[in-house]
């Protein structure tokens, strides 16, 4: 009788709990994997898109993966599979539109986001990331795409083809202390207080 106990008390102990679901409307989109959802009590529910990473903002196809979300989902009642939070507040959700497909997937399909292997293991998104990546669709057809997280972890100085990092020449002027001058040059290597 008591390993009967202790087996329910073990199965009772175990997380069974499922995913959280928030059903709302998707009134904004912060970029491609970030948008906000208004819930039926007014609520406003910020959304990352779990398991991928889209390009941030200053990258080749930052803007196109937002406006691909964008298409996607903008005004349509959703639901919002929540699988935790991140440190930023967000509900990190696998999101199903009215027509039962899943923003993530279609994000990967359409080469429109990395794989985000770090926190997902899913095969089935390896292979769509794989997929697109042999079609050379979306970000594969670049020729050098550069993951978000190494763009971010480089302080967005990641080198993508569009992106030139700008040149800052100082200028060769001295200050009447006889020490070089600390100001960007503009004609000529000098600043306006040196060009006369």
């Amino acid at each position: 009788m008591n390993f009967i106990i202790a087996i329910v008390f073990s199965l009772l102990s175990l997380n069974l709990n499922p995913p959280k679901l928030i059903k709302g409307k998707v009134v904004s989109i912060a970029d491609g994997d970030t948008f906000t959802i208004l819930t039926e009590d007014k609520e406003q529910v910020k959304i990352r898109l779990y398991g991928v990473d889209c390009p941030e903002k200053k990258q080749d196809f930052g803007t196109k993966a937002k406006q691909f979300t964008s298409n996607l989902c903008f005004g349509k009642a959703v639901n919002a599979q929540v699988k935790n939070n991140d440190r930023y507040g967000r509900k990190i959700a696998l999101v199903i539109l009215p027509d039962g497909r899943i923003v993530n997937k279609e994000l990967l399909t359409a080469g429109m986001a990395w794989h985000y292997k770090h926190y997902d293991k899913s095969e089935e998104f390896a292979l769509l990331e794989l997929k697109a990546k042999k079609s050379k669709i979306g970000i594969w057809s670049a020729p050098n795409p550069v993951a978000p997280w190494d763009f971010r972890k480089d302080g967005k100085t990641a080198k993508t083809s569009n992106y030139k990092k700008k040149i800052v020449q100082r200028c060769s002027g001295t200050t009447a202390a006889g020490s070089p001058c600390k100001h960007n040059a503009t004609q000529g290597g000098r600043c306006w207080q040196h060009r006369m």
